[in-house]
């Protein structure tokens, strides 16, 4: 494993990855081999990521080793044995509705704070995007796709529901219809597709990846953290305002940029 000269490690176990450099981190997933397929204990390092992030940072950029993003959940899990250390989800599923609620609540964790009004995330995504690995990228702020993108929820077909908080921000980006007909049937989105849709907001060949992401991270980074926190707040919550609410909440956010320009902030 090598990071670049001017990042700095902060730590690499258990598939992932995290590293820093200036205002920008990156989460990698580090198990090419098994097309960085998802378990309990990656999803307790993406948590731990979350949490180590320095102050500093404003942009996190989650990215996959190899030639997938992620295949999704490892299958192991389904087995009578499950992972070393680790219940078997068989076992799980004979506990009690609270202690099942309180293990998935767990894991979502992994998936619930890229949406943080502090950060921008970016998915960079190629490959395979399945079932968990989909909803992973659904977590980040923004996709940047490969053309050899392959997106699907395959829960459904397993007899599963999505649950790792891909839901909400699938029905957000293509509406309720379109989220049913992807989840239900379990077929492959493609990189064009994603695109039209609002699933990527770009979508470049293979090799440009990398540089598209540093270029999306950079103009982000053009304008003042402040600023873009403020923004990122107004358009979270502007699904859940009327539309008067949501011109009062522009003002007021206004007038709190203001002050703090004309240097009368608290």
């Amino acid at each position: 494993m090598t990071t670049p000269d001017d990042s700095q490690l902060v730590f690499d176990k258990d598939g992932v990855r995290l590293t820093v450099e200036d205002a920008v981190a990156t989460v990698t997933l580090t198990n090419p081999a098994k097309r960085n397929a998802q378990s309990p204990a990656l999803w307790r390092a993406l948590t731990e990521a979350g949490r180590s992030l320095p102050g500093s940072v404003r942009i996190v950029v989650l990215r996959g080793e190899g030639k997938s993003f992620s295949a999704g959940l490892d299958r192991q899990a389904f087995t009578p044995e499950g992972f070393d250390g680790e219940p078997s989800f068989l076992d799980m599923a004979r506990g009690s509705d609270a202690d099942l609620d309180a293990v998935i609540a767990e894991y979502q964790e992994a998936f619930t704070w890229w949406r943080r009004s502090d950060l921008v995330s970016i998915a960079a995504v190629q490959g395979h995007a399945i079932g968990a690995g989909f909803q992973l990228a659904l977590a980040c702020d923004l996709r940047v796709v490969a053309e050899d993108v392959q997106f699907a929820m395959r829960e459904t077909s397993l007899g599963l529901v999505p649950d790792l908080t891909g839901t909400h921000p699938l029905v957000s980006l293509v509406g309720y219809a379109r989220a049913l007909e992807i989840c239900a049937t379990g077929r492959f989105v493609h990189a064009e597709e994603a695109e039209r849709i609002g699933l990527a907001n770009i979508a470049v060949p293979v090799d440009e990846l990398d540089a598209a992401v540093r270029d999306l991270s950079a103009a982000l980074l053009a304008a003042p953290r402040d600023a873009v926190v403020e923004t990122k707040a107004l358009l979270q919550g502007a699904a859940g305002r009327s539309y008067e609410d949501q011109r009062t909440a522009e003002r007021a956010a206004q007038a709190r940029r203001l002050r703090d320009l004309a240097g009368l902030g608290d």
